[in-house]
């Protein structure tokens, strides 16, 4: 549990050794008035998921979502693509055994594991991210693919949330073209599967949803968002807020 919290940005390392201290984003989800303390709603899973695969301290989960070349595959095809990884970024000598448990943890992450009468309670519990659907089991019994496409339950407040996260990290240009938020490593059209058509359906409703504060445009043939603020983080826990709105009404 530490170790997923300070993954996700839940919990942080305290001012003293073995401390934990909860972030501004762990008291806004599961504080005393947070916006969801029992993971009632998809916007928390697809937040979390954006925060484990969005970001390249999670080495398997990110390159999983945004460098691995095929939509369907094995688990020793991510195992073998990861090796190869660490030996071209001479990451010094990592076991085997160790990719492939971390291999094993992310599919688990993202797919239920199929129920069998041995399966014992805590053998049975899932992650909460399963319910997201972006990996789905293919005929062949170690067979998965991601699943591309338009995504219902990803709420505009968290999508508005991850666009500002990633452009943040990667320009201070006021625009962003189309063709990096969908498939730059990192955007939210990677990690979040999304497909061109429902990118662009979003990206054109940011002016709504911004309230101006992003903007879409068409000029001489080039797609981009137009920013009129600056990108902080005060601002996407704003549009976040959003999404969780029936909680307060």
């Amino acid at each position: 549990i530490r170790h997923w919290s300070q993954v996700t940005g839940i919990l942080a390392d305290g001012d003293a050794p073995n401390q934990l201290k909860t972030t501004p984003l762990g008291q806004k989800l599961f504080g005393r008035h947070g916006w969801d303390p029992y993971m009632e709603n998809p916007a928390t899973l697809w937040l979390i998921h954006w925060l484990m695969s969005g970001r390249a301290e999670k080495t398997t989960w990110y390159w999983a979502f945004n460098y691995y070349p095929n939509s369907v595959f094995e688990r020793e095809h991510l195992v073998k693509g990861l090796e190869k990884l660490v030996t071209e970024c001479r990451w010094g000598k990592i076991s085997g055994s160790t990719i492939k448990r971390d291999v094993e943890c992310f599919v688990r992450t993202y797919v239920p594991k199929p129920p069998s009468p041995k399966t014992t309670f805590e053998e049975a519990l899932e992650s909460p991210l399963t319910e997201l659907g972006l990996i789905k089991p293919v005929g062949k019994r170690d067979g998965f693919r991601f699943v591309r496409g338009p995504k219902s339950s990803l709420g505009r407040g968290v999508f508005l949330f991850a666009l500002i996260d990633f452009w943040k990290n990667y320009s201070t240009a006021r625009t962003l073209s189309f063709e990096t938020i969908a498939h730059e490593p990192g955007s939210p059209g990677r990690v979040f599967l999304l497909d061109e058509s429902d990118l662009a359906d979003r990206l054109m409703q940011l002016d709504q949803d911004s309230k101006g504060k992003f903007r879409w445009s068409e000029t001489a043939g080039l797609k981009q968002i137009i920013r009129d603020i600056d990108l902080d983080l005060d601002t996407a826990f704003q549009f976040i807020d959003e999404d969780f709105q029936f909680r307060h009404n």
